[in-house]
């Protein structure tokens, strides 16, 4: 079976590579060069955040954690830094289907077998007196960061090694279904293919959707103008979102960690997590303007709120140092991931600003629905 990938991100890099545990060759084709930063899998680091309540969730979870378990080390070190993370708040938590309080998820995960305990404010001050904390922090060991720069780089080079292809600065123009293959049309000429999977993050809409609309300056994702296949999507918001790094006052210990913000004390909930030679990243969770992907303006927002959150509840880092950062969200109305598949095209999309842990099971999860057109991902990630 010949099987294309569109989109070089990391969903499409993880389902490639897990297409090729299961003995294919895919071709992944991707607009931009290796490396850019015009979409949402780039940087050092993305939270590995297990901190769930939904059991699809939960599940989906497990089967990232095999990946991961995987794809071992890379330059001597796990793709998982483990140091954990806390997540603390009375407010909901991040996912709007994930509304559980902390005690709720700390049985959830320790259903599964994965270690939660629950701790009060000054005992958890007292483990990370870089933060601060009011009331109960839920602490998972099992938990920390992803390495999302080197996890880019081993899928690609796994998938290489195993007969696949990646091909970079490719554009793709549409995406042509008939009753006996699909049409890859691409700048470079058409690729023909039995199934694609498209994961084009904010290009979702413009290369899949109902419209079509993608204009004639649409060049992002794996994309140059719109295929328009009318597949009926879910409302995707695509926003620009800018969290920043912040340069540590003392030298301790720090986790990943969440914060269920109470409603209209802040912006939006937080997170964050260290990274190594860039300092702690701190972010509102999907808070950004609304953009189109191809004119982004790559514009700080949300700054002096974000450096005066910092100043009340760190008081181990420089809220005077952030050094923002950007990338985008695709944001499904109830934060759910689009994992589906229409005829010959498998989607993955709106993941909503939390997709990057999951990676590996998406990647198995579109896998499978690329190879037998009777799978079913869970009912939560299926077009409705």
């Amino acid at each position: 079976m010949r099987i294309v990938v569109v989109g070089g991100g990391v969903m499409g890099l993880a389902t490639a590579w897990q297409l090729t545990r299961r003995g294919e060759r895919p071709i992944v084709v991707e607009r931009f060069a290796r490396g850019h930063h015009e979409g949402a899998s780039h940087g050092e680091t993305r939270n590995y955040n297990n901190a769930y309540g939904d059991a699809h969730y939960l599940d989906l979870l497990t089967v990232a954690r095999e990946g991961w378990d995987a794809l071992g080390e890379v330059d001597g070190e796990p793709l998982l830094r483990r140091h954990g993370l806390v997540s603390h708040g009375p407010g909901p938590a991040l996912g709007a289907a994930n509304r559980a309080p902390l005690a709720e998820l700390a049985d959830a995960l320790t259903a599964r077998g994965i270690p939660a305990d629950l701790l009060d404010g000054a005992e958890a001050a007292r483990r990370w007196p870089g933060m601060r904390f009011e009331s109960t922090v839920l602490y998972s060991p099992d938990a920390g960061v992803a390495r999302a720069a080197a996890a880019l780089r081993e899928l690609e080079r796994r998938t290489v090694a195993a007969g696949g292809e990646v091909r970079w600065n490719t554009r793709v123009a549409a995406i042509a279904p008939d009753a006996d293959g699909v049409d890859v049309v691409t700048d470079a000429g058409v690729l023909r293919a039995d199934v694609v999977v498209a994961t084009v993050g904010a290009w979702t809409e413009k290369l899949l959707g109902a419209s079509g609309d993608a204009g004639p300056a649409a060049t992002g994702g794996g994309v140059t103008r719109g295929g328009g296949l009318g597949i009926q999507l879910p409302r995707l918001r695509v926003t620009e979102e800018t969290p920043a790094h912040f340069t540590p006052r003392i030298d301790v210990p720090w986790p990943s960690f969440n914060h269920f913000v109470a409603p209209g004390s802040q912006p939006a909930n937080v997170y964050g997590m260290p990274t190594p030679g860039e300092g702690v990243k701190v972010g509102f969770h999907g808070i950004g303007d609304e953009v189109d992907p191809d004119a982004r303006p790559h514009r700080s927002v949300r700054q002096r709120e974000l450096r005066a959150y910092v100043r009340e509840w760190f008081p181990g880092l420089d809220p005077d140092s952030a050094v923002p950062i950007s990338c985008t969200y695709t944001t499904t109305p109830d934060e759910a991931f689009v994992l589906d598949r229409v005829g010959r095209v498998v989607v993955g999309a709106g993941f909503s600003g939390q997709g990057f842990k999951f990676a590996p099971g998406v990647g198995a999860t579109l896998a499978e629905l690329a190879l037998d057109p009777t799978a079913r991902a869970d009912p939560a990630f299926r077009l409705r």
